[in-house]
């Protein structure tokens, strides 16, 4: 049951066999986190891809002076990882926190090779993802430069509420690149 949400992730990008999906299965395991709980830390090697099964995690960095900057969110349905991390076995600049008890399934890098040689499409699986995230990246980019802080509080609100509606006005401010008394500013004109 709780690889169900993960076949039905991937079958939507590569048709599996069943036989495959249960192969696949056998790579991933099962973990949980409580709330406020990090998954990684900055200076620890990231040594998993996660699968959000059910909660939220944020992805972010802490400046020299203290300050919180979001990256992205994982919520329902979404990975995450410090892929630079990950895939150079280098130690992270990324913090990846809890932010509700949550429930995801990881695969170590061991294992995602393993997979690659069982089932050959898994690669094709992953590349699809990595160039999906890239243009999400993308995207975000030209956001940040283009819009507003006014018009990038919209976009996310308006594109993501489930994620929004989970967040501290400090989260929310930190992920938007604006302080969290110019977020109070823009939330009293709504």
């Amino acid at each position: 049951m709780k690889y169900d949400l993960l076949i039905a992730h991937i079958n939507k990008i590569v048709r599996l066999s069943k036989a495959e999906e249960e192969e696949l299965c056998r790579y991933f395991q099962p973990m949980s986190i409580a709330k406020k709980a990090y998954l990684l830390q900055q200076g620890e090697i990231c040594k998993f891809e996660g699968f959000v099964l059910d909660g939220c995690f944020r992805t972010f960095t802490l400046d020299k002076k203290g300050n919180e900057n979001t990256l992205f969110f994982a919520t329902k349905d979404w990975w995450l990882m410090d892929i630079d991390s990950f895939m150079n076995n280098k130690p992270s600049e990324l913090n990846i926190q809890a932010l509700e008890d949550s429930e995801l399934l990881i695969i170590s890098q061991t294992d995602k090779e393993k997979l690659y040689e069982a089932i050959p499409s898994a690669e094709k699986l992953f590349r699809i993802m990595f160039q999906k995230s890239v243009v999400a990246w993308q995207r975000r980019l030209v956001r940040n430069q283009s819009l507003t802080a006014k018009e990038r509080y919209q976009h996310f609100t308006s594109k993501y509420p489930e994620i929004a509606s989970k967040l501290t006005d400090r989260q929310t401010s930190s992920y938007l690149g604006i302080t969290h008394e110019f977020l109070s500013k823009i939330k009293k004109e709504f």
